[in-house]
């Protein structure tokens, strides 16, 4: 499954868990969606979700970062070194 093709089945899974189709193609031009019998979802909700499902995605990244860089800072804050940081939590 191309990259454009996975990101629209994942939305798809994600809007509808009950989602047994397929999706092809490798550009959003060549997108063929088989429903298998199920109701159609609109090409902009779907494009919603793939915006949503990224924006969660970079969100979480950052949230991770935030939380790692807050961790080392305390443990600076409670006397330890940086190369004891270092060896506890790789950073």
């Amino acid at each position: 499954m191309d990259r454009i093709s996975l990101k629209y089945y994942e939305a798809i899974k994600e809007i509808n868990n009950n989602f047994n189709g397929s999706v092809s193609g490798n550009t959003e031009d060549a997108l063929v969606i088989n429903w298998n019998g199920i109701q159609e979802i609109s090409i902009a909700d779907i494009k919603a979700k793939i915006t949503e499902m990224e924006t969660a995605k970079e969100t979480e990244k950052t949230d991770k970062e935030t939380k790692k860089t807050s961790g080392k800072q305390k443990l600076l804050d409670l006397g330890l070194t940086e190369s004891e940081v270092k060896a506890l939590i790789g950073v």
